[in-house]
């Protein structure tokens, strides 16, 4: 963790290592997961002294973390998938309905 996190940072940052750990995620991947959510968080909540855009303006993570956990029978939203297509950087994905953003994902 940074030097200055809060305590609150500190037990957050093992929460999430724990539960990526019960996910069967490896030590090292765990840690970069934890790193990265608190990184945000903190970013989120004008703790750190720089932030990314994406860091500030993108949902948070918890509110990510429930809308993959809890999709239902539907899967991942079309924003999630447009989301994961801009990543991979898939052409034409903004023209592009939730089906055939599925399909060029290989779901």
């Amino acid at each position: 963790m940074p030097r200055g996190s809060t305590p609150k940072r500190e037990r957050q940052y093992e929460h999430i290592k724990d539960s990526a750990l019960d996910r069967g995620e490896s030590e090292k991947r765990a840690k970069e997961i934890a790193a990265r959510t608190v990184n945000k968080e903190r970013a989120r909540h004008g703790e750190s002294k720089t932030a990314s855009r994406s860091s500030v303006k993108d949902i948070s993570s918890s509110r990510r973390g429930g809308l993959h956990s809890h999709s239902g029978s539907q899967g991942p939203t079309k924003e999630q998938l447009y989301n994961e297509a801009r990543q991979r950087n898939i052409h034409g994905r903004s023209k592009m309905n939730k089906k055939q953003l599925e399909n060029a994902l290989g779901r």
